[in-house]
């Protein structure tokens, strides 16, 4: 291939339109072209692994969440517990209220102060005020128990 052909190809001028100086032949066009890197499809091995981290790592999230779930619904049975004790507790409370309650009313009566006056030894003008004691236990527990260990050891073999 020669000169003029490969002008006439590139459709340049053969003569230098600038005089006779010699027409300066044309470079060729280099590029500066990256290669293109293709996207290479994982392989299989890669494939079961990714699916194989998935479904653990799901499984992990999962057994977290049930976990926690169970660990929850303790906390509230045992808050059930006490909420049950607490009622009981305030049911008792209730009932020892209203006995105060009663108690306080009956305090404004006569009839209370009278009785309680008359536990203490007072009584009304007229009245004549009986004791009664109770009954006397047996002396003869007192005596033996009066005498000392010994006493009752050699009682025991018969000195």
């Amino acid at each position: 291939m020669g000169r003029e052909s490969y002008l006439a190809e590139r459709k340049l001028p053969t003569e230098n339109p600038l005089g006779n100086r010699r027409v300066p032949r044309p470079r060729p066009l280099i590029l500066m072209i990256s290669k293109s890197r293709r996207y290479k499809k994982p392989g299989v091995h890669q494939t079961i692994f990714f699916s194989i981290f998935l479904g653990l790592l799901f499984l992990v999230a999962v057994g977290f969440l049930v976990f926690s779930n169970w660990k929850i619904s303790q906390r509230r049975a045992e808050f059930r517990a006490q909420i049950e004790v607490f009622k009981k507790g305030i049911q008792v409370l209730e009932e020892k209220n209203a006995q105060l309650r009663a108690g306080i009313s009956q305090t404004g009566k006569e009839s209370y102060w009278e009785e309680k006056i008359r536990q203490e030894g007072y009584k009304k003008p007229g009245e004549e005020q009986v004791v009664v004691l109770p009954p006397e236990k047996n002396k003869e527990t007192k005596t033996e128990t009066g005498k000392s260990f010994w006493q009752r050891f050699l009682e025991k073999i018969g000195f």
